[in-house]
């Protein structure tokens, strides 16, 4: 009874400094259901010592899921690049109409296609030209920008993607609303591009096209 006693007096002694139930079990060899038992009426402050050991612990946690994320992200990138295989034109056909059923203008009259994505704008000008067979002086692109957003890096950073010459873009739009503004800028650094197509008076290009794009994807989608 008072070697037992005077181990719950280390214990307490223990808990009282801050020391967490893994390390008074390792010093006392009680186990942790009998030191909660022991201990549950004890105010319980970590210490320095348990701080920096719980840290480290999540820090090592931290970096062994991040290795798990990279090989798992890197066999993904292995499979889908042998899974995709040469896009070929057809591929390209229908992965275009795929981003006009969902980024594309809804009416018969306009072709158009929103967003911010570099990427979505650089390949919808290529379905554009390879697909619809429109010259590069049929496009123009209008940015959505916000207050705090650098226009001429917009214009700049959007022209490189698109290919597009800041001639062709349209007025810069700014949204000023300030229910917006902070949630958009960082998210949204250039903006969004307004990427559009203008006939230039050849009727295949304009209200035509935009009858035929809805009509593929009525097909589609039947």
């Amino acid at each position: 009874m008072a070697h037992t006693n005077t181990i719950r007096e280390e214990v307490f002694n223990l808990r009282k400094e801050g020391h967490s139930y893994n390390y008074i079990s390792q010093k006392t060899g009680m186990s942790k259901s009998t030191l909660s038992g022991w201990l549950s009426s004890i105010p319980y402050t970590p210490n320095k010592i348990t701080i920096e050991r719980i840290g480290k612990a999540r820090a090592a946690s931290g970096r062994v899921k991040a290795k798990i994320k990279l090989e798992s992200m890197k066999r993904a990138g292995r499979e889908a690049k042998k899974e995709i295989g040469e896009l070929t034109k057809r591929d390209l056909f229908m992965l275009g109409i795929g981003i006009y059923i969902g980024e594309g203008a809804k009416t018969f009259d306009i072709v158009r296609i929103i967003n911010a994505d570099p990427k979505i704008i650089k390949f919808s000008v290529k379905w554009f030209e390879e697909v619809c067979g429109l010259p590069r002086e049929n496009f123009r692109i209008r940015l959505h920008l916000y207050p705090d957003n650098n226009i001429k890096q917009c214009k700049k950073f959007w022209s490189s993607i698109s290919e597009i010459p800041e001639n062709q873009f349209q007025k810069t739009h700014i949204d000023e609303r300030k229910d917006k503004k902070m949630f958009k800028r960082g998210k949204l650094p250039y903006g969004t591009a307004h990427l559009s197509i203008r006939s230039n008076g050849k009727k295949e290009f304009g209200v035509f096209l935009a009858r035929k794009i809805n009509a593929w994807i009525g097909e589609v989608l039947k």
